[in-house]
């Protein structure tokens, strides 16, 4: 089923450690709990799948989308590295009629309404090629979606290259939202560079929105940065079509990596010392 207001969120969809540590602290109340994930890509054999352990401790799947006549990759480098001897390596190839995506993603956890979110990862981009629209970073909510609705989106937030090339933005046409767009500081090549991304969940405007790299904020803007139930009704209402958000609405995976290339070259580039960090509010 094709629907007009999927044209409008997909503008971007191509238009979607020594050891890793998953630690729950304590409930300090019943509003109050912290979830901390942290990962720096390190194996003992150079086994990229020990990123997968049953016990979930670590990464849960990856996403691997090909072009039709090429093959992205997502290995493990000793090459090019930040912190201690492996990085997770990723060559995106460009997009053609099949939208190019390949990144690693975790899910398991929950961020509702009110939470802080602080989202945090080396990179290094050794490509010089134009970034324009590459996507970085997904935070989604898959169970939100309407059932009765085929094609579930997985409404969330993404970070995303724009300004003509490499300004980092947050893109947030999965729910209907704008591009918050900053294009006064590039995002380095061919060094290691810190981006870190801090959320205060809302479906309204009063969402917290701030961008950094190494450690210079380079956004900050207030505005949603949640799926909002009324909007989607409402637009969804325009094609004869009845749709309602799951409760509770929270999201519940992140991926990061190349997780869609609708528009750049092919581009290598390597993530280190990932993590995410959850203040329940």
């Amino acid at each position: 089923m094709k629907y007009s207001f999927l044209l409008l969120i997909t503008f971007v969809v191509f238009a979607c450690s020594n050891d890793a540590e998953q630690t729950e602290l304590e409930e300090t109340n019943e509003s109050a709990t912290n979830f901390i994930f942290e990962d720096s890509f390190e194996t003992s054999n150079g086994e990229f799948s020990e990123l997968f352990l049953q016990d979930g401790s670590r990464w849960t799947t990856t996403q691997i989308v090909n072009p039709s006549n090429n093959t992205n990759s997502l290995t493990l480098s000793t090459e090019v590295v930040n912190d201690g001897n492996e990085s997770l390596a990723i060559l995106s190839r460009k997009s053609d009629q099949i939208l190019s995506k390949v990144d690693i993603e975790k899910s398991g956890f929950n961020a509702g309404a009110g939470s802080t979110v602080i989202i945090e990862a080396d990179f290094y981009i050794a490509s010089n090629e134009n970034l324009e629209n590459l996507l970085l970073i997904d935070l989604e909510c898959c169970s939100c979606w309407d059932s009765k609705v085929s094609e579930n989106q997985c409404p969330g937030v993404r970070l995303m290259m724009s300004g003509g090339n490499d300004f980092i933005s947050v893109e947030r046409g999965k729910i209907a939202g704008d591009l918050l767009l900053q294009t006064n500081t590039p995002f380095p090549r061919r060094e290691w560079t810190t981006l870190r991304w801090e959320l205060v969940l809302s479906p309204n405007d009063d969402g917290g929105n701030k961008v950094f790299i190494n450690n210079e904020q380079v956004l900050s803007e207030s505005g949603m940065n949640m799926p909002n139930a009324e909007v989607f009704r409402s637009l969804f209402a325009e094609n004869n079509i009845e749709f309602e958000l799951q409760e509770p609405v929270v999201y519940e995976r992140i991926q990061i990596g190349a997780t869609a290339n609708p528009d750049a070259e092919d581009i290598l580039l390597y993530v280190d010392n990932f993590s995410i960090q959850i203040n329940k509010g």
